[in-house]
């Protein structure tokens, strides 16, 4: 399939740059994958459309304030790090702009508790870097780090909490798996109440997920890793719903990306499993255990675009995106909800 299979006009203007007051207030769009029919609902409806027995994943990975401001030692020039990686024994993967600057071997500074010498230039221009500081390093982040929104967002997010969903626990996110925003701890409460299981399972998301398809020819994409586990709890939960006939909702396609990169064994059971994933899910695919999805509306020729085609056809998606864009609905990451039921 080609890159322009997946493109559709979006105005600016519906670009959403700010979360809205009420996290589960925010619109829901409810696609039936097999008619293609749409209803326009709120995200609290979502509990209409879960039954008893299903199970709803979840990813609880926590956002990071990954992006810090510092300076060259000596010279005193500017630098941006993005921090994307933990590599351990203090050493990180890191985005730097200007790039120019962070050649091997230069040192930074960022306040008076943290500096940086850079160690290798690696794949896509990316940097190693090694830190040193007084303290403890995530108590520091939380202190000088920002936290790095998507770059189609202009607008200064006021509260960090609301880039977080209210399950985040696993910290290690340079981005929020956004589906989850809509979620409250009280209509959580309620969805449990009414018989559905929740099975937490942890990607760590990467900027990668913005990054942009290149290639005209999809086939040709190479696509990022990220870090993800599922522990034996969550297995249960997913093997015993199977078992039972309900349904799998991921919430999120960095859910969906989880279950989908795990092994079966020869009965259809998953068990723990903790690696980088880098499966690309594209029209053509078939799914191995996720049955519906909650997720955000996606950009242009993305392959998050390319996943929700792969799941509910690219000729039901394009046409609900161009309805999305004719009601008016909030696009990306701060935007409203699909249900592809």
């Amino acid at each position: 399939m080609k890159l322009s299979d997946f493109n559709y006009i979006l105005p600016e203007e519906l670009i959403a740059q700010t979360p809205i007051k009420q996290r589960d207030a925010s619109r829901l769009m409810v696609l039936d994958r097999e008619t293609g029919e749409i209803e326009h609902k709120i995200f609290t409806d979502i509990i209409e459309y879960l039954n008893p027995n299903d199970c709803l994943v979840i990813n609880d990975t926590k956002v990071i304030p990954a992006r810090i401001y510092g300076k060259k030692e000596k010279t005193g020039g500017n630098m941006e790090f993005v921090l994307l990686k933990n590599k351990g024994q203090d050493v990180w993967e890191v985005l730097t702009r200007p790039g120019r600057k962070a050649i091997p071997g230069a040192r930074f500074e960022f306040g008076d508790k943290l500096k940086a010498e850079v160690i290798e230039v690696i794949e896509d221009g990316n940097r190693l870097v090694k830190f040193e500081y007084d303290g403890i390093f995530e108590n520091i982040l939380d202190e000088i780090g920002l936290m790095p929104l998507p770059p189609y967002i202009k607008e200064k997010l006021e509260d960090k909490d609301r880039y977080q969903t209210v399950y985040a626990n696993e910290r290690g996110s340079a981005a929020a798996p956004t589906a989850g925003l809509h979620f409250t701890n009280e209509l959580l409460e309620k969805i449990k109440e009414k018989g559905i299981k929740i099975a937490h399972v942890t990607l760590n998301v990467g900027l990668g997920t913005f990054r942009p398809v290149k290639v005209e020819n999809i086939n040709e994409h190479v696509m990022h890793s990220e870090y993800f586990h599922i522990e034996q709890d969550a297995c249960d939960i997913i093997n015993e719903t199977k078992k039972n006939g309900g349904n799998i909702i991921c919430v999120g396609t960095t859910s969906c990306r989880v279950l989908e990169s795990l092994n079966l064994d020869e009965e259809g059971l998953i068990h723990p499993e903790r690696r980088d994933t880098s499966i690309f899910i594209y029209p053509g695919y078939k799914f191995k255990l996720v049955d519906k999805l909650i997720t955000n509306f996606h950009l242009p020729e993305s392959t998050l675009l390319m996943l929700v085609s792969a799941l509910a056809g690219r000729e039901n998606i394009l046409n609900a995106y161009e309805t999305a864009v004719k009601e008016k609905y909030r696009f990306f990451s701060f935007g409203d909800a699909m249900f592809i039921k």
